[in-house]
């Protein structure tokens, strides 16, 4: 966390700001490319032998390859990533979103190249998907209770989506070859460091457990004790126990939202 801080002090004003914005841009891009020409999409993405001898275009090419391929879903899996995209950077900042996306991006090449020199084979190709579900599951660990609708009609919880994600990697991991099991780590790895980096081991200190139970009953007993109150819908922890609290940095004075509302109000100036 002091290693973190220090570098975003001393770099964070190198940051793209709304980087959200170019992560969606480059995959409507590359959409654009593949409807024109479906083959060439081929010619995009992260190759190491391809690139050793002389296409090095593709370890930024393969940033274009959408996520998907269809027609239909494609609007959907945009906004989807958008909204990821755009909560992580509101809650990490700018600066930590580049980091984090910027490390994800770096460590698929670097897998890459180590798939192909340990096998050797030269039909190795990579595209976002690892980097994208680095990106899931950091949006899962700060906002597990966040629900989207699946197939647009049951609300599932984000965290359970992630567990699912994970269950089929470790399955993948145990039952892949080589290169499999180190796309995986690959994968993972990013969201694990990160995650491990940033965490606040303070919390679970037992003097820090004794004065949340305190403070608990405190609010218990107390007429009118709830510390969080979104400011839109007026409700509280104490309404909702699973409800997530946040302040929108782009509203003027102190404006807290819950969940539900702080990505979707209007903001105060």
């Amino acid at each position: 966390m002091k290693f973190l801080n220090k570098l975003e002090r001393k770099y964070g004003k190198y940051a793209i700001k709304n980087l959200s914005l170019y992560v969606i841009g480059m995959y409507i891009i590359g959409f654009a490319i593949y409807l024109m020409v479906p083959t060439a999409v081929n010619s995009l993405s992260l190759n190491p032998y391809m690139i050793l001898h002389g296409e090095v275009w593709r370890l930024v090419t393969f940033l274009l390859d959408p996520p998907t391929t269809s027609l239909i879903f494609i609007v959907f899996a945009l906004l989807f990533y958008y909204n990821i995209c755009s909560s992580l950077e509101a809650v990490w900042g700018a600066f930590r979103f580049n980091l984090y996306l910027f490390t994800g991006i770096l460590g698929t090449i670097v897998g890459a190249f180590l798939v192909y020199f340990i096998t050797g084979s030269p039909d190795i190709y990579m595209n976002t998907t690892y980097v994208n579900l680095s990106l899931f599951l950091a949006y899962a660990a700060l906002f597990p209770n966040m629900e989207v609708l699946v197939y647009f009609i049951l609300p599932v919880k984000i965290k359970w989506l992630a567990y699912v994600d994970v269950a089929f990697l470790l399955v993948a991991f145990f039952l892949g070859g080589i290169g499999t099991k180190i796309a995986i780590v690959v994968s993972l790895l990013n969201f694990i460091l990160f995650y491990f980096a940033t965490r606040n081991y303070k919390k679970y200190s037992p003097k820090e457990v004794k004065r949340k139970k305190k403070f608990k009953k405190q609010v218990k007993t107390a007429t009118n004790g709830a510390r969080h109150q979104c400011y839109i819908c007026k409700r509280t922890e104490l309404d909702d126990s699973n409800l997530e609290f946040r302040f929108c940095s782009k509203c003027g004075g102190n404006h807290e939202y819950c969940q539900d509302h702080l990505f979707t109000h209007i903001h105060i100036k």
